[in-house]
């Protein structure tokens, strides 16, 4: 039987009492495990959208396997780096999809690519507070995906 370890390769973020509590703080009020008012399925796929963007393989393993314990069907998650040519997603995780990406690559954005109307196709089907909530999950996760990354922490298989 195989196991996975997490080793660190470039530095332990650890020793920053900064950077403990922030990150704490985003995974105890967004993270996967905190209790949110959006669908647990929407919030997985979001985390896993993003780490899949900033290419974190720390993020992209602990994210494929919650996203597998949220319930989420094998295919949506293998298809989600091109949710947008799938019928797997209604409008409105289409919109929080598209949301997520917007936020996440911000430096990519062009005048074409307006993210207002990103905000406004969101805004179409979801309350206030959940798009804070969905906001909330994108931002923690782009905290953690660069954070895992700055680390160099990589899953191991080891047995």
């Amino acid at each position: 039987m195989t196991d996975v370890t997490i080793t660190t390769k470039r530095v332990d973020s650890s020793s920053s009492e900064g950077l403990t509590r922030l990150a704490r703080y985003g995974a105890d009020t967004f993270g996967y495990r905190a209790e949110l008012g959006i669908d647990r399925k929407l919030a997985q796929l979001l985390r896993l959208r993003v780490s899949q963007i900033n290419n974190c393989v720390y993020c992209l393993d602990l994210h494929h396997e919650a996203a597998r314990e949220a319930g989420i069907h094998r295919l949506v998650i293998d298809t989600l780096t091109a949710w947008w040519e799938t019928d797997f997603h209604d409008e409105a995780t289409r919109a929080a999809l598209a949301y997520a990406e917007a936020i996440t690559r911000v430096p990519d954005a062009t005048a074409a690519d307006d993210f207002s109307d990103r905000h406004e196709a969101l805004a179409t089907h979801f309350a206030p507070e959940e798009i804070l909530e969905i906001i909330g999950v994108v931002i923690n996760m782009n905290i953690w995906t660069r954070l895992k990354l700055a680390e160099g922490a990589l899953p191991v298989l080891t047995g």
